[in-house]
């Protein structure tokens, strides 16, 4: 359900590429010395939206290295460090941990279970950490996996319930913004949802698996599909633009305005060969 979040790279300047991969990479890092090489298999582009519009709101001071790695053992790629690059990193852990826990538990997949005991030996150290945002993706990842088995016929109470979640990733602690980052993170969650659901209609049909569209005996419909991303997104939108933000602006307004579209689109072709 991951990933759609991301940038537009065709409508970057050669800056704005090396600023989000020294984003992403940071994040990247993180993952690896807090956690394990392992966990960094589930870095999200998610996240590195997440970091960068908490960056970009509280302008924390940034450490930034030109290294290589195991990934780039070659050219040295630049990362940025900072306690947001940080947060960001630990709720990518936790978001792994519990849908790897989530898969097994539904799906007794075997992978889902290795990797969540991998995850799941630094999980004490981010809960205690920040235990609203981890009690969050816990509760509504189990709400969401219970009104999905339970075939619930409104979309708007699991695109809701995946909205909570990331509401509450997107809070890094209670302040003056809060509030807003909330309702941002709400409806950046229903939209996701949304779209995830759009873009997987024939494979779940397929599968006999459950999405909010067949639920409600909607056939596949496109135009009208748009329609409520729109409407989530402009919500989306509209908190963020009411958002102090300076530095790297112009890079998140190709996240929002572009990338997602972009991505969305790049999915549903691929998913409609």
């Amino acid at each position: 359900m991951f990933g759609y979040v991301s940038v537009h790279q065709k409508e970057l300047t050669e800056e704005q590429k090396n600023r989000y991969g020294a984003a992403y990479c940071g994040i990247c890092r993180c993952i690896r010395e807090q956690t394990s090489k392992t966990a960094a298999l589930c870095l999200s582009y998610d996240m590195a939206f997440l970091a960068l519009l908490l960056m970009s709101l509280y302008e924390p001071e940034e450490t930034c290295h030109p290294n290589a790695c195991l990934l780039h053992p070659i050219k040295k790629r630049p990362w940025v460090d900072n306690p947001y690059i940080r947060y960001a990193a630990d709720m990518n852990v936790a978001l792994a941990y519990y849908n790897c826990l989530d898969d097994w538990h539904d799906e007794g997949t075997i992978s889902s279970k290795i990797l969540s005991n991998e995850l799941g030996r630094h999980m004490e150290r981010i809960e205690k950490a920040y235990p609203r945002q981890c009690a969050a993706i816990r509760i509504c990842i189990d709400d969401l996996s219970r009104l999905e088995q339970a075939g619930c016929q409104n979309p708007d109470e699991p695109a809701a319930c995946f909205g909570t979640l990331m509401a509450e990733l997107f809070v890094v602690r209670e302040d003056h913004w809060s509030p807003r980052l909330r309702h941002l993170g709400m409806a950046l969650g229903r939209f996701i949802y949304l779209l995830d659901a759009a873009v997987d209609y024939r494979r779940d049909v397929r599968k006999k698996q459950y999405n909010p569209w067949t639920a409600i005996g909607m056939e596949e419909n496109w135009p009208k599909w748009e329609e409520y991303l729109t409407m989530e997104m402009g919500k989306c939108t509209q908190e963020y633009e009411m958002l102090p933000l300076v530095q790297d602006k112009a890079l998140l307004d190709n996240i929002l305005y572009s990338g997602v579209w972009v991505n969305y689109r790049a999915k549903r072709k691929e998913e409609h060969r």
